[in-house]
């Protein structure tokens, strides 16, 4: 399908290829979730941040490099100001995001995480209110209300149940949430000129090689050497959980549209929440749910208005 050519609204598409759609979206939001997962398996290996996004971009680079190499071979060259814009996307939404969000893991709960992050839309349409100058409407004020008041739930029962570094943590993955808030409203004319998936195989090159190059600079060359089981999962964590998400989510939104994507990827805290509890034997409370519940009402809310 040509990136100009019209979507069709969900509501005349064949039952089978919207529900098709749907399942792809919802796989994606959940595998891309699970990543946190993942990194606490990891961590019990003794191996910090800087080494675990390192093996988490070995594994995924091979994929977008060659999505790139393709993609260069059969699209008109950049200017060299999209070439400078595409470094500092991949800098910031790719490599930024994802160090901050790894470093945070080392603090909180997946299920905690994972809230922060999907914090993400009202990042976005907080920073467009102070730097473009756009109003909020009641609706979306609600919205930002019940999604903090769902976060300051879960922070505050967190904290008491005597979680060491929490602050820290959670300050971290805001910061990777931020983050890539940024890069979301940076990419917003740039996807419109090179389609999103030479953006993103380019954004996460630039990414990997950051990622890859700050191991090689702040780590010695010895740790590459690791247990297999690291090897295993890091090799989970850079196929299933970053570039099959990356994937799903671009077909998901081909099929049924970018608003119906985004609101089936409301189930990637929920997925995390009971993925954490059932791997990692972290307990689910019932302020826990409250607060995720918050979360999702208050996204849902937000994803009503255009």
């Amino acid at each position: 399908m040509s990136s100009s050519s019209p979507q069709a609204s969900p509501s005349s598409l064949p039952r089978s290829v919207y529900l098709g759609g749907l399942a792809i979206a919802v796989g994606g939001a959940v595998l891309f979730s699970t990543k946190a997962i993942v990194a606490k398996l990891l961590y019990r290996y003794q191996i910090d941040a800087v080494t675990l996004i390192a093996f988490r971009m070995i594994f995924s680079l091979p994929v977008f490099a060659v999505i790139a190499w393709w993609k260069m071979r059969t699209e008109p060259p950049l200017s060299t100001s999209d070439r400078w814009r595409l470094v500092g996307l991949g800098l910031v939404g790719y490599y930024l995001s994802s160090y901050l969000d790894f470093l945070g893991l080392q603090y909180i709960s997946v299920g905690l995480e994972r809230l922060i992050l999907f914090l993400t839309p009202t990042f976005v349409l907080l920073i467009t209110t102070v730097y473009f100058k756009q109003s909020i409407s009641r609706l979306q004020w609600l919205a930002l209300l019940t999604s903090y008041c769902g976060i300051v739930l879960v922070f505050v029962h967190d904290l008491q149940g005597g979680a060491s570094n929490v602050a820290l943590g959670s300050t971290l993955v805001l910061g990777s949430a931020c983050s890539y808030a940024v890069y979301l409203l940076g990419s917003g004319e740039l996807v419109k000129r090179i389609g999103s998936m030479r953006l993103v195989s380019y954004a996460m090159c630039v990414a990997s090689f950051a990622c890859i190059a700050q191991f090689f600079i702040l780590r010695p060359v010895e740790l590459l050497i690791q247990p297999m089981p690291v090897y295993g999962l890091s090799l989970l964590n850079g196929i299933f959980c970053t570039v099959m998400p990356v994937f799903m989510t671009m077909i998901a939104v081909e099929r049924i549209g970018a608003p119906v994507a985004s609101q089936a990827g409301m189930i990637g805290p929920v997925s995390t929440l009971f993925l954490g509890a059932m791997i990692l034997d972290e307990p689910i409370t019932n302020w826990q749910l409250a607060g995720t519940s918050l979360v999702l009402a208050g996204i849902y809310l937000l994803s009503k208005k255009k």
